[in-house]
């Protein structure tokens, strides 16, 4: 287990590191602990330690996946929790990290994927906060472009439209790229 030393250090790391020096100096910790370490830094504001984040969650679950599908379950249910109005908090970059995990590894993509949509839906599981499904568009567009073939037998296209035409530019801009993505097949 590491410390609160090695912890702040880490964290720390976030701002000047790149992705794979990051998972080396994860390396000296349990995964399950490197995971949880990694979330935390999820819900960073800054926008480059939340993408670095992100990207290194979807590394750290792929090994997770290797070993123990069933914790993959688990972490994956801590993220969705974070984003349910009776967590209590706010899942900052939770859908970004879901998707993220999703579009490494195809398992885990078949299991949530659905869920990841439902969060853009009005009649399922709807942000309400604008900035989380915000997030959760654009781990849709990165969704449909690592597995479109898996996002348009959900229905994602017919989910994205309304979006496509949103006045939020983020929104709007991860929407199309998910159409796009999902009418090439790329």
């Amino acid at each position: 287990m590491a410390t609160i030393t090695q912890k702040r250090h880490i964290k720390q790391a976030f701002l000047t590191a790149n992705v794979r020096e990051l998972e080396e100096a994860l390396s000296a910790m349990s995964l399950g602990n490197a995971i949880s370490l990694v979330i935390s830094v999820c819900y960073s504001h800054d926008e480059s330690v939340r993408t670095k984040a992100v990207q290194l969650f979807g590394r750290l679950m792929v090994r997770l996946a290797s070993q123990d599908m069933e914790a993959v379950r688990s972490v994956m249910r801590r993220l969705m929790w974070s984003l349910n109005d009776e967590s209590g908090g706010i899942g900052w970059g939770a859908p970004e990290a879901m998707a993220e995990a999703m579009a490494l590894h195809q398992g885990v993509a078949q299991e949530y994927a659905h869920m990841l949509l439902s969060y853009v839906w009005h009649d399922g599981n709807y942000l309400e906060y604008l900035p989380l499904r915000q997030g959760a568009l654009k781990g849709i567009a990165r969704l449909a472009c690592a597995w479109p073939a898996l996002m348009k037998s959900l229905g994602a296209e017919e989910r994205l439209r309304e979006y496509a035409a949103d006045e939020d530019d983020a929104s709007r801009q991860a929407a199309l790229k998910a159409i796009a993505c999902l009418q090439n097949g790329i």
